[in-house]
């Protein structure tokens, strides 16, 4: 850093001793606890878009997107005033390039949480872009990034037959990331949008929200890569190379990307219903474009690939019809009278919480047994999301306080054993 530098930081330091730092404090202050009443106050007239942890309001007013930027906006104009009437500034130098950071990382941060909140890498790339603006901001401060970037754009070297600069190069990825994080903040806008409607099916609302997220982070690319100064006809080489790698080694991926917009689009499998896959019975909680998310009534989340709910034989519960029929089977002794216990088992069935009315349960004398006459009860429910295992423990004591109650005993295999004396 030259002397010139030092002289800048020098008389920025300086500045902060003038009488009227006091007032640009005082008038930052005041642009701070605006900016908090008018996101506030625009908070509570758009409550569809301030439920839960959205992108603009955050959770506490000041977390979000939009305290910044609001803060950020007066900051300016309070700058401009001071200028216009010919006041030395200290206090807004400092503070409107650290509300710059601020609004570059909170963007970021918000995106890259609301559009990909399953993805780790996604905590390694807000932190980079912290210290970037963190970084960049001192160095702006204290007057050696201008003299960085001159030194930057003194680096070419020919690509191409081009003469390209570092500082090109790095204004480009810059212009490219800011390019791909508005895609992203729509997409999960436009996600957000159709998931809060009711007037389409879920599955159609799922299929809408990929394939505009994939449409959005496409055209993305294309935009961030032409201001990179890529040129885009070389990517038709690309284009036919990845499909090259489609057809051999990406088959198993493009499979199951096509498989999860087929079951969407067919509804074949929808979000909330009951399913067996391979022996794993569960609830759809998810359909990616990529894979399905099945979790078990146990806790146990199964991730299965798409190609393989289209490829293979699925148990939908609850794919027409939500009703479930469970059976159980209890044992009667020979002679007693099961006209008479049959109904008066259907009835006490029928009180048990869970179990339909509609059908009514039934008993059938199913199998003369070795040790007694065997009766089965079967009985419907609604909700298989919720375990069959209640229901059917339920019925169980049911039936056995009745058969108490009318003393029927229920038969047990008895064994004789013999003694041979020697």
């Amino acid at each position: 850093m030259n002397n010139l530098d030092f002289h800048q930081l020098e008389a920025l330091l300086a500045s902060f001793l003038h009488p009227t730092a006091l007032v640009e404090l005082g008038v930052f202050l005041a642009c701070l606890g605006l900016s908090y009443v008018l996101v506030k106050l625009w908070r509570q007239r758009s409550a569809e878009l301030a439920e839960g942890d959205s992108i603009l309001f955050g959770q506490h007013v000041v977390d979000g997107v939009l305290f910044p930027v609001v803060a950020l906006a007066l900051g300016l104009v309070s700058r401009k005033v001071f200028v216009l009437l010919e006041q030395p500034l200290a206090v807004f130098k400092l503070v409107l390039t650290v509300l710059l950071a601020l609004v570059v990382i909170r963007i970021t941060a918000r995106v890259l949480r609301a559009a990909l909140p399953q993805a780790r890498w996604t905590v390694l790339l807000e932190r980079s872009v912290s210290w970037l603006a963190w970084g960049g901001s001192i160095l702006w401060i204290t007057g050696v990034l201008p003299v960085l970037l001159k030194d930057m754009d003194e680096i070419r070297w020919s690509i191409s037959g081009t003469q390209v600069s570092l500082l090109e190069l790095l204004q480009g990825a810059l212009s490219a990331g800011f390019v791909m994080v508005l895609a992203l903040w729509l997409s999960s806008a436009i996600e957000a949008r159709l998931m809060r409607s009711s007037r389409l099916d879920m599955s159609m609302r799922k299929i809408a929200a990929n394939l505009s997220r994939a449409a959005l982070l496409f055209v993305g690319l294309l935009v961030g890569l032409n201001v990179m100064g890529v040129n885009l006809t070389a990517l038709s080489v690309l284009g036919g190379a990845l499909g090259v790698g489609i057809g051999f080694g990406l088959q198993k991926l493009a499979a199951n990307y096509v498989s999860g917009f087929v079951i969407l689009a067919e509804r074949s499998l929808r979000i909330g219903d009951m399913v067996r896959v391979d022996n794993f019975e569960g609830r759809i909680s998810d359909i990616k474009t990529r894979f399905t998310v099945i979790r078990a009534l146990n806790g146990r989340e199964a991730i299965v690939p798409n190609e393989i709910l289209m490829t293979t034989r699925v148990e939908n519960l609850s794919l027409a019809d939500p009703k479930v029929l469970i059976t159980t089977i209890v044992h009667v002794a020979y002679g007693s009278d099961v006209e008479l216990i049959m109904p008066r088992i259907a009835q006490c069935v029928a009180q048990v919480p869970r179990v339909l009315q509609d059908p009514a349960p039934s008993v059938q004398l199913s199998n003369f047994g070795a040790d007694g006459l065997e009766l089965t009860v079967l009985f419907w429910i609604c909700d298989p999301e919720n375990g069959q295992g209640g229901p059917r423990s339920d019925a169980n004591l049911a039936i056995l306080r009745l058969l108490t109650e009318l003393g029927i005993d229920i038969p047990f295999p008895q064994r004789v054993v013999h003694k041979v004396g020697h």
